[in-house]
C-alpha cells in the first residue's frame, strides 16, 4: 500500500445477494401491480417495450472520480528534503494541498514575490 492511501471498507448493503441470484434464474416475472405501483415505479419491468423506453430516455451521470474544474492544475516535479517531504507526509492525505496553501499563502504575504 502507498503512504497517504486509505483502504476502502465496504459497508455491508443489506442485500441478500443469494435471493437476488436465485429469483434471477427463476426469471419470473416482477410482482407490478398498475393500481398501486404507477406512482412509485417509473415504468412496468415486465413490459419489453416499457423497459426498452425507460432505458432510452435515461442519461448517463458522471459518476466517481474527481470533478471536473474550469481551470486545471500544471503538474509539477519537485525536490525537496526527504525531512520535509515525510513531514508533510506525516499530516496525512491532502499533504500536497496543504503545501500549495503554504505556497499559495508564501507568496500572498510577499515571502516570495511571483
Amino acid at each position: 500500500m502507498q503512504a497517504g492511501k486509505k483502504t476502502i471498507e465496504r459497508k455491508p448493503t443489506g442485500t441478500d445477494w443469494d435471493r437476488v441470484k436465485r429469483e434471477a434464474a427463476q426469471n419470473a416475472p416482477v410482482p407490478f401491480n398498475p393500481a398501486t405501483d404507477k406512482n412509485s415505479e417509473p415504468y412496468n419491468p415486465n413490459a419489453a417495450a416499457a423497459v426498452a423506453a425507460y432505458w432510452k430516455a435515461a442519461t448517463i451521470k458522471r459518476g466517481r472520480g474527481r470533478p471536473t474544474v474550469p481551470v486545471k492544475r500544471p503538474t509539477l516535479n519537485m525536490r525537496v528534503d526527504a525531512e520535509v517531504l515525510d513531514a508533510f507526509k506525516a499530516t496525512g492525505p491532502g499533504w500536497q494541498t496543504r503545501i500549495n496553501a503554504l505556497l499559495r499563502d508564501a507568496i500572498k504575504h510577499g515571502v516570495v514575490k511571483a
